[in-house]
């Protein structure tokens, strides 16, 4: 049973990825996502756990919020040394680190090969061969930096699915019909954002307008923060 938790586990986060992967950040050095903890919270609209940017910006995120703050031209090209070591140490994806195989976490590295790295467990739980790998996810799950604020983003990606949640639901507030957002992920500006839930936490949309639905009408609506130069 452990093992099939595990197998649907990795197979969500998996497609959760395939709908991030229509996201850009082309000035990223390294991107962390991990599967939220939060129950019933969708992954695809999860902020990322940690991004390095080029020019030394850091962001980190939890469920639904995220900090940003500015490395030194040292210490950004430190953490990139040991994000190319690790991404020689780990092969094929995904690695397992050992320890609880549910939780899953995606290296990305855009540069090299190989760029992304998938990888399941606990990296405190990792064999001494995959130390490199091991060390730097830890150290960026638990990223700290006298820097760091709270970040207010500008916008948001504004995804809507067929699903019925539990509990009541909130009308439709957007000024695009929502027939126009289930064909994909739309950019939102923070004004229009507010009062929503953002990140990995969805929000019950009822919409009597709306199409045809199984679903009778609701729908699950989420809003991930964008960072600069992001595209959904």
């Amino acid at each position: 049973m452990r093992r099939a938790v595990a197998r649907a586990s990795l197979a969500a986060f998996v497609l959760s990825l395939s709908v991030a992967a229509s996201s850009d950040l082309p000035d990223a050095w390294i991107v962390l996502e991990a599967t939220p903890g939060t129950p019933g919270s969708d992954p695809t609209a999860a902020p990322p756990r940690f991004v390095l940017l080029k020019d030394g910006q850091v962001f980190v995120g939890g469920t639904a919020h995220l900090e940003a703050g500015r490395l030194e031209k040292g210490e950004a090209a430190a953490l990139r040394k040991r994000a190319e070591q690790a991404r020689k140490v780990a092969g094929p994806s995904p690695v397992a680190l050992g320890g609880d195989p549910s939780r899953t976490l995606r290296l990305r590295v855009p540069g090299g090969e190989p760029a992304e790295v998938t990888a399941t467990g606990d990296p405190a739980a990792a064999p001494p061969s995959l130390a490199p790998l091991a060390t730097l996810l830890a150290d960026l799950l638990r990223f700290d930096h006298p820097s760091l604020r709270p970040y207010a983003p500008t916008s948001y990606a504004l995804t809507v699915r067929e699903v019925r949640l539990r509990g009541g639901c909130r009308p439709w507030g957007f000024a695009m019909p929502i027939a126009e957002a289930l064909a994909g992920p739309r950019v939102v500006t923070a004004v229009e954002a507010s009062g929503w839930p953002t990140g990995a936490v969805p929000a019950s949309v009822c919409a009597e307008d709306a199409r045809p639905s199984a679903n009778g009408g609701r729908y699950a609506v989420t809003l991930r923060p964008l960072l600069p130069g992001e595209r959904p």
